[in-house]
């Protein structure tokens, strides 16, 4: 079973097949011209900045390979309140329809109300079928479409209610 971990050397050989697929995509890397290079170039230093980016970032994993990555942001600024949300996903093209979006969404929630998050924003595309399954899977509740993108807010473990006794009848 995939699970939630740091960053390994282990998996370096799996992350760099992870980026390749990824630039089949068009989202490859910075030197070829795709995506995410143009966006090192815009956003240049502040992807240093935790106000900006994901102040924590994890891997899915199945034994040594890298199949997943994600990024659980502790708050919310302008950008990612529009954008971005707590939690963040990509699943490589050729492990996609594994179940292991929704692991790693699953296995996020907790750790973002380990971090103080009681209801985890979560976005998509509006065209994304699959991440947007994945989403409602996890109790992602529709909040609004907001231009490309749908907004789902999820009650992270900790938020959720505490099952209530029955009321007790008067004396």
């Amino acid at each position: 079973m995939p699970q939630l971990s740091e960053p390994a050397t282990a998996v370096h050989l799996s992350f760099v097949a992870a980026m390749e697929e990824f630039a089949a995509e068009g989202r490859g890397a910075p030197e070829d011209g795709s995506a995410i290079a143009r966006d090192l170039r815009r956003f240049g230093k502040s992807w240093q900045d935790p106000d900006v980016f994901a102040e924590y970032v994890a891997f899915v994993r199945s034994q040594a390979t890298q199949e997943t990555a994600a990024a659980l942001r502790h708050r919310l600024n302008a950008m990612l309140l529009e954008y971005g949300g707590h939690i963040g996903y990509d699943v490589r093209r050729t492990a996609r329809r594994r179940g292991y979006a929704t692991a790693m969404l699953r296995a996020a929630l907790p750790r973002a109300a380990a971090l103080g998050v009681e209801r985890a924003l979560v976005t998509c595309d509006h065209d994304n079928v699959a991440s947007r399954r994945v989403i409602e899977a996890c109790g992602g509740v529709f909040e609004v479409r907001r231009g490309v993108k749908l907004r789902y807010w999820i009650a992270t473990p900790a938020a959720e209610p505490a099952a209530s006794s029955p009321p007790s009848s008067p004396a």
